[in-house]
């Protein structure tokens, strides 16, 4: 079980979020180092598809699942809310530095993208989700959120 805040009833596999998140730090490593912006319309596309909710049209998510399947590997259920909340705060993330990539503002969008890859290697490395620790900071604060 992952320590985060046990808010929702609805449950998500920890591995499927961790390789996604290995994958989300594979395609912002490959944005910073090539700046082909490609790579940020890619990770915009995967997070606005994961964050309505119709997963199955992942690539990132699809991928993960599939090597999860192929090694055999047991679920790891936790909460999904706080899971969710992170998606929603990673497409904010990547659509200011699309934005800001596109219209050439490319020292903020870069910032952005060491943001975003801080984040990812947290989550696939630690199983540390900085989005988490928001959520759940913030309905501590606000239980009505």
């Amino acid at each position: 079980m992952s320590k985060s805040c046990p808010i929702s009833v609805h449950r998500i596999d920890a591995h499927v979020v961790r390789l996604t998140a290995l994958q989300v730090l594979i395609v912002g490593l490959l944005l910073l180092i090539t700046e082909d912006i490609f790579f940020s319309f890619l990770l915009l596309f995967d997070f606005s598809i994961r964050s309505l909710n119709i997963k199955q049209f992942s690539p990132f998510a699809n991928i993960a699942k599939i090597i999860i399947t192929r090694l055999h590997i047991k679920p790891n259920y936790c909460d999904e809310a706080p899971k969710r909340f992170s998606v929603y705060f990673g497409l904010v993330i990547i659509g200011f530095l699309t934005l800001f990539f596109y219209s050439g503002y490319t020292e903020i969008a870069t910032i952005l993208v060491v943001t975003l890859l801080c984040c990812a290697f947290l989550e696939a490395a630690f199983d540390y989700c900085v989005g988490c620790k928001v959520y759940c900071y913030l309905k501590r604060m606000f239980p009505n959120l």
